[in-house]
């Protein structure tokens, strides 16, 4: 999901100068009683805030392997290991994300999953990078995450270009010829809007426009009575759900039933229509997820009914991703035989595995070998594959 800035108030920030929320280490009983050595494991996201959902299915995923994993009584270096979880909130802002980022850091956590957006993800990486911890993102989708080559920086979904060019050529084969494009000044935003517009202009989908929001806005009637006077077929949406909700809610308050609305991953989430208040336009969106939908996973429907008996009524997207990246690092951790970063990356970085996912294999720069893309719509209220 290419993520970026979040959408939580910015009174979060009041922590920026000593720690910053989150739950701190937890999970797994100490293994020093049997000898053994306790492991410290880190997940971050927005587990407050507007999009606190989707944070908090990640982190989810994470848990629910790391549960297993501590269940199988794990050797590591001629010990038994117990992984300790390390869940802290990053709010959504990039400068809580790089504060949490250092305290991960500081605790010697020996991997991260996280973290959600791009917007946090691309500052907090630079941080794991100086302080030598891997970190492996399931759903941050900006193609700039990877450009620096840090070794330490993984991927486990497609980028933005690849979800975004899917989009637009599903718009195009679906007889859209005109356009606006709306973003929501985030990185993930503004990366989105880029590529409607270059692949726009390739798919022969004329833009009529380009306006721009924010990612705590919740009102749009200015924009959208601009975008009806020019009557385009389409709106490409750069931004999360918690936008794309309300702008649905107020579209069909226009009357703009029929002006279809495309958007990727971050808009892509179970709670749209709730977020929409049940907008009959919810109809009309089209958007694009990294990988598979997790009904078509191998073991994917068995995986969510053990998602559902620990976080019932919690799925959203992205846990299976991170389910696997939790897994991805543990497994190179046990071919490397340590648990120490310096001595496990490259194990992770050659890895091949066969996840809950897929195939996960890395190439240069920590992305997938072999990124999936599955493009939804919404049909009675309920996210369906097309």
């Amino acid at each position: 999901m290419r993520w970026t800035l979040g959408v939580v108030a910015m009174a979060a920030l009041g922590a920026l100068a000593g720690c910053s929320k989150g739950s701190g280490p937890q999970g797994g009983s100490s293994a020093a009683a049997a000898g053994g050595n306790e492991v410290l494991f880190g997940t971050v996201g927005p587990i407050s805030g507007g999009i606190a959902h989707i944070g908090k299915d990640v982190e989810n995923g994470v848990r629910l392997a790391l549960d297993e994993i501590n269940a199988e009584h794990p050797v590591i270096g001629g010990k038994p290991v117990q992984f300790k979880l390390m869940a802290e909130d990053d709010a959504g802002d990039p400068k809580q994300a790089t504060a949490v980022a250092q305290k991960m850091c500081d605790a010697k956590v020996v991997a991260v999953v996280g973290h959600l957006q791009s917007g946090t993800s691309i500052p907090a990486s630079t941080v794991y990078n100086k302080c030598g911890i891997p970190m492996v993102t399931a759903s941050a989708t900006n193609p700039d995450l990877t450009k620096p080559g840090y070794r330490n920086v993984f991927r486990m979904i497609a980028n933005d270009n690849q979800l975004g060019a899917s989009v637009v050529d599903h718009a195009a084969k679906s007889g859209v010829k005109t356009a606006v494009i709306v973003d929501d000044r985030t990185a993930l935003g503004q990366g989105l809007a880029a590529v409607f517009k270059e692949t726009a202009a390739k798919d022969g989908i004329q833009v009529l426009d380009a306006q721009f929001t924010n990612d705590k806005a919740t009102d749009f009637m200015a924009i959208l009575t601009a975008i009806k006077a020019k009557n385009p077929d389409a709106i490409f949406y750069g931004g999360l759900d918690a936008q794309a909700g309300p702008m649905l809610r107020q579209m069909e308050q226009l009357g703009m039933s029929n002006v279809k609305l495309f958007g990727g991953d971050a808009i892509c989430t179970e709670k749209l229509p709730t977020l929409a208040g049940n907008a009959k336009t919810v109809a009309n969106v089209t958007c694009a997820t990294g990988g598979a939908s997790v009904q078509k996973m191998n073991g994917g429907a068995d995986w969510l009914k053990k998602y559902n008996a620990k976080y019932n009524g919690q799925f959203q997207i992205y846990s299976p991703y991170a389910y696997d990246a939790t897994r991805v690092l543990v497994q190179a951790m046990k071919d490397a035989n340590s648990t120490d970063p310096k001595v496990y990356l490259p194990k992770l970085a050659a890895i091949h595995f066969k996840g809950l996912v897929g195939d996960i294999s890395f190439i240069d720069k920590g992305e997938l070998q072999k990124p999936a893309v599955t493009l939804y719509t919404y049909k009675d209220g309920k996210r369906t594959e097309m």
